[in-house]
């Protein structure tokens, strides 16, 4: 490579030490468009900053990339991308001739990514076949109204940034051909090198904490406003986190080692996961999977093949999950699932939970049902409350079920001690915990998953296709073990008490859950804040902070439907009216709420520019005057035209809206 140190466009000064790519090496062709695209990396489809629409433009640009490649019409066929498990799912429910596929093991790329481009007439009804995150648009208690595809076969949150990359490498392959990727593979590097070194290895704790902020990829990143340019600010780091350079090094180093390097990386990542979690591989298998969602979803396959005549798997979670880990029980063959309340701080009622373990398990009142597992989110993504998982599990464990923890919005924020807790399953997502790239895991005790060793072995090597995802996430957890979480919990306290102190000087604004940072149950609160602003709704706080403040947030139920439901208040006949209204509305925007969730990487500051910003659109409701030459969309056509072109090269296919 060029020793040239790469600046990032619209920066204050450079995040990385990545350097400007050698147009020989299409490995670094392609390092470099991953790296434009993580710099202004967010969720797609749901968030309401400038990151969120620019991502969800490059992710919907890569399924019209993969529709050119394999010479298909986009009118058509669609694109879904899946982890190699869920395209053969796929594949069983289609004929040969209604599909075509790629993947980006085929190129010679360890992402992990299946692009299946599907006749859109062969995917109509609700034929799903992995339910969680992002598969509904709308759940109550009694019903679903489900996701139009593609979406509906993308449970969870995609692997974005390694779909972009397989676009991007397919339009590299076409100049270089086919076995471009192939033929550049690198000498090995030691897994140890890419894992657990690096330019910062020299520092813990705090100081260790400053230098990996500097190092955020889009740090000082100006985007267009009405009010001319602004620094984003991201408030958004539930729904997905940015990256670090350290954790990016080790995703594009792994993407050029030889398979048998890729398998070191591999095994080395699942003893730093079992380290990092408390749990020993002697009694835990380490399963890597696509994503949180797919991981809960193994467990319900599981759970479903263990159903007999004699005795029907219950399923007890509670009104605050996630629909990853609500759905898939809910929709799996074989299982039932019921639900515990509450309270308003979205704490477990731990006296009913018992209750109801009493009376399926040992008082046998429901014939052969059986509460076999009890599957609890270890912190809420609406209020961000954290659940006492031991006292939940010894509870579990007194009636003779199992335990399964969601902890997805947990593992970055507090430490996790899985043996410790009696965890029986843990799931979670490396893309919120600062490794965005496609990668989760299912940490299981052994001998609790009932699947045969053909199938045991097809989801291993599904998940592990995706070394270089699974490399940054072992790197990611290595750097917070190395920063500490007591410190890092520490610290996200510190600036979540700031932020609620801040936000209740606001007039008419109203946090949901825990809201006094004097208050005992404070120390059980994640940096998620839910909140409502008076005579505004949610989509209109979220949109006005991103158009006029550069901040992104997000907005709406958080595949959190029944919680959020509750928090509003929504009584069970509106609920059903609002299925009947999207049915009939599809662009309909629900009742939700706005929600900012806090990441390592944010500071006092951003909270003041969230707080001005807010009583700004108190003062003014209608905002200021703006510029109407050039146009603010426009400018945020440019914008998005600008990443796509760095990401893709040549020319966007972005339309601007009117």
């Amino acid at each position: 490579m060029s020793s040239n140190t790469y600046s990032a466009p619209c920066k204050e000064s450079a995040s990385s030490d990545f350097t400007l790519p050698d147009h020989n090496d299409v490995f670094s062709q392609l390092e470099h468009s991953v790296y434009a695209a993580l710099e202004t990396y967010s969720n797609v489809h749901r968030g309401s900053g400038h990151n969120s629409m620019v991502t969800t433009h490059l992710y919907e640009q890569a399924r019209e990339i993969v529709l050119e490649y394999l010479g298909v019409d986009k009118y058509n066929y669609m694109v879904i991308f899946c982890s190699g498990r869920r395209s053969e799912k796929l594949k069983a429910k289609l004929k040969p001739l209604d599909y075509q596929s790629i993947s980006s093991q085929e190129i010679g790329l360890p992402l992990g990514i299946t692009a299946m481009a599907v006749k859109r007439n062969k995917l109509t009804g609700n034929n799903t076949f992995e339910t969680g995150g992002g598969t509904a648009r709308l759940v109550s208690p009694d019903r679903v109204t489900w996701a139009k595809a593609p979406d509906r076969f993308e449970a969870g949150t995609p692997a974005i940034i390694n779909a972009i990359a397989f676009a991007r490498a397919l339009k590299l392959i076409r100049e270089y051909g086919y076995y471009a990727f192939h033929d550049a593979i690198k000498q090995p590097v030691a897994a140890d090198s890419i894992l657990k070194r690096d330019k910062l290895e020299a520092y813990t704790g705090h100081e260790l904490l400053g230098k990996l902020r500097e190092t955020l990829l889009g740090l000082n990143t100006f985007v267009p406003t009405r009010e001319g340019k602004e620094v984003f600010v991201n408030l958004d780091n539930a729904a997905s986190t940015p990256t670090f350079s350290p954790v990016w090094d080790a995703f594009r180093k792994t993407l050029s080692q030889p398979r048998p390097a890729q398998q070191e990386i591999i095994h080395l990542t699942k003893s730093i996961c079992a380290q990092a979690m408390g749990a020993s591989l002697r009694e835990y298998d380490v399963i890597f999977t696509s994503n949180t969602t797919e991981a809960v979803n193994l467990v319900a396959e599981s759970l479903g093949l263990e159903s007999t005549p004699e005795m029907e798997p219950v399923v007890l979670n509670t009104i605050m999950e996630h629909t990853s880990n609500e759905l898939p029980w809910r929709m799996t063959p074989g299982i039932s699932m019921i639900s515990a309340k509450t309270d308003e701080e979205g704490f477990i009622d731990l006296v009913e939970m018992e209750q109801l373990l009493r009376a399926y398990n040992q008082e046998k009142r429901y014939a052969n049902r059986h509460i076999s597992l009890v599957a609890v989110s270890g912190a809420s993504n609406v209020l961000g409350t954290c659940n006492d998982l031991p006292g939940i599990s010894m509870l579990v464990h007194k009636y003779g079920a199992r335990l399964l923890v969601d902890a997805a919005q947990l593992v970055a924020h507090r430490k996790v001690e899985i043996e410790q807790s009696g965890i029986d399953f843990l799931a979670c997502s490396a893309h919120k915990v600062y490794a965005p790239f496609g990668t989760g895991v299912l940490i299981a005790r052994k001998g609790l998953l009932s699947y045969t060793s053909t199938e045991s072995e097809l989801i291993r090597s599904s998940g592990e296709e995706n070394a270089a995802g699974i490399a940054a996430f072992g790197k990611a957890l290595v750097l917070m073990q190395r920063i500490g979480l007591d410190l890092i919990q520490q610290e996200e306290q510190e600036l979540t008490a700031y932020a609620l102190q801040s936000m209740s000087q606001i007039p008419g604004l109203k946090i949901l859950g825990i809201n006094n940072p004097d208050s005992h149950s404070f120390k059980n609160k994640s940096g998620v804040i839910a909140f409502d602003l008076k005579g505004k709704i949610a989509v209109t706080v979220a949109e006005k902070l991103a158009e006029f403040h550069g901040i992104g947030v997000r907005y709406g139920c958080h595949c959190a439907h029944i919680m959020v439901k509750h928090l509003l208040k929504i009584p069970p006949f509106a609920a059903r009216l609002q299925h009947i209204m999207l049915f009939l509305l599809p662009k309909l925007s629900l009742p939700g709420i706005t929600r900012i969730s806090l990441g390592i990487e944010n500071s006092k500051k951003d909270i003041e520019r969230l707080v001005s910003a807010l009583k700004y659109m108190n003062l003014k409701p209608d905002g200021k005057k703006t510029r109407t030459q050039p146009s603010h969309q426009q400018q945020l056509n440019e914008f998005m035209m600008g990443i796509s072109i760095k990401v893709y090269g040549g020319r966007s296919e972005l339309k601007p809206k009117n």
